[in-house]
């Protein structure tokens, strides 16, 4: 009965966030309380487990995606995206601007929400596609493919980082993992948008002209100063990684460490890290001012917008906390794990709820929370193995974005595409796109696993 009560607690959540349309947030707190009550745990178990659950999942993650939102702020504002993308067009040359915008939105993602990401580069995806009078179709849907692979599979974005502290997985590892993978299955949806996609013609119609990009990449940090926000942390966070997975360091005998493997672990501290890209970010505009961190400035405007995700990925905390105190773990863990489907379980179950309810951070959040007490039962018990289901459950996140997903909107109604349009392209790339993913890291399961 346990396990079906999870089911049916899942089932609940898809309706109340799909169907319904309630809050995510809302979603999970209720549920995860319903479950508790009809499990038969005490009441004073459940009031516990929600504000411990609430409270050490923001408590270890809540600063470093404030940290990731502001630097993307200061990425977004200071005009260094355009600077990054109109390097990466001069690299690829303008017949190649579907692979090169497919490249922009991979490395954007990285701080940047893939639906302000592509709001950011349509403009300029629009100018460019009528520059080089091509169709808009196949640039669009290969940024929007670049920015879901690394929005579901590469940290700092929220959700890998989310999956990753429920699973209590390497960071590091999940970094090294998530970034090949990702861009193999980009390279996969870039294959579609060659050969299906960009068959279909779009008229670009610009909203912006190439002289006014022109005159805000005049003020634009260059594209190299760009990316050091960006890729700094990214080294530190995976240094540390490499220390311990490949060094023989543990976090356990610190005080034993040299003063440079101290300093190397401290900065690699993914907190850390990120309030160094924070400061980095600092040195995008060519001038600060004080308006830039009031409350209705770039910072106030970040903040704002990063409270959602914040919510909603305590309130997975809260749901995953209470299938611990539940004792689920045992109950489900020999149930699935009789089930040989291996690396397999956390992808089909992230694309599951992707499918159902829309958003891949709460795919990503919610089956992290389910799996999270079962990880030892399932034979997920390695560094590698961890870093492996966290990237199974992101590829999972990207399997489909349509109707129910607002980055589908984004996507469709900003590149003038009609629902028919955006099924056939933009949710059918998503389906290549995590599938591929799936794919490799199944082979990449068999034999490093």
């Amino acid at each position: 009965m346990i396990v079906l009560y999870l089911l049916l607690s899942v089932l609940l959540i898809i309706l109340l966030t799909a169907k319904l349309k309630v809050h995510p947030f809302v979603a999970l707190l209720l549920v995860a309380i319903l479950y508790g009550i009809v499990v038969g745990m005490p009441l004073n178990e459940i009031i516990t487990s929600v504000n411990k659950g609430f409270g050490n999942t923001l408590g270890g993650i809540g600063m470093i995606i404030i940290l990731g939102v502001i630097i993307g702020a200061f990425l977004e504002n200071s005009g260094g995206a355009y600077a990054l993308a109109e390097k990466v067009l001069k690299f690829t040359g303008k017949k190649k601007i579907p692979f090169a915008m497919g490249i922009i939105g991979w490395f954007v993602s990285i701080p940047v929400f893939a639906d302000s990401g592509f709001m950011l580069l349509a403009p300029l995806n629009k100018s460019l596609s009528k520059k080089a009078k091509i169709t808009l179709s196949g640039s669009a849907i290969a940024l929007a493919l670049g920015l879901t692979a690394a929005h579901t599979m590469v940290p700092p974005t929220p959700g890998p980082i989310a999956a990753a502290h429920y699973l209590n997985a390497d960071l590091g590892l999940v970094m090294l993992f998530g970034i090949p993978i990702s861009l193999f299955a980009l390279t996969m949806g870039l294959v579609f948008v060659k050969k299906v996609v960009s068959k279909t013609y779009i008229d670009p119609d610009p909203d912006i002209t190439q002289e006014e990009i022109t005159q805000r990449l005049k003020t634009a940090p260059s594209a190299f100063k760009s990316t050091i926000p960006i890729f700094v942390p990214i080294i530190l966070i995976v240094v540390k990684s490499l220390l311990t997975s490949l060094g023989g360091f543990k976090e356990v005998d610190f005080e034993s460490f040299s003063t440079l493997i101290k300093i190397l672990f401290f900065l690699g501290t993914p907190f850390i890290a990120l309030l160094i890209g924070c400061f980095l970010s600092l040195t995008l505009p060519k001038k600060l001012s004080r308006d830039m961190f009031s409350t209705s400035g770039w910072i106030g405007k970040a903040l704002v917008g990063a409270s959602s995700i914040l919510l909603i990925t305590g309130a997975g905390g809260i749901f995953g906390q209470v299938l611990r105190d539940s004792g689920i773990a045992v109950t489900l863990g020999e149930t699935l794990s009789n089930i040989n489907i291996s690396i397999w379980l956390p992808f089909l179950l992230a694309a599951a709820i992707k499918t159902a309810q829309g958003s891949s951070t709460v795919a990503l959040v919610t089956t992290a929370s389910i799996l999270a007490p079962m990880m030892s039962t399932l034979g997920f018990e390695t560094e590698t193995q961890k870093a492996m289901v966290v990237i199974a459950i992101g590829a999972g996140s990207a399997v489909v974005s349509h109707a129910n997903d607002s980055f589908f909107w984004v996507v469709t109604r900003l590149s003038g595409m009609d629902v028919k349009m955006g099924y056939r392209f933009h949710t059918l790339g998503t389906l290549i796109l995590g599938s591929s993913a799936a794919i490799l890291l199944f082979i990449l399961y068999l034999i490093l696993a």
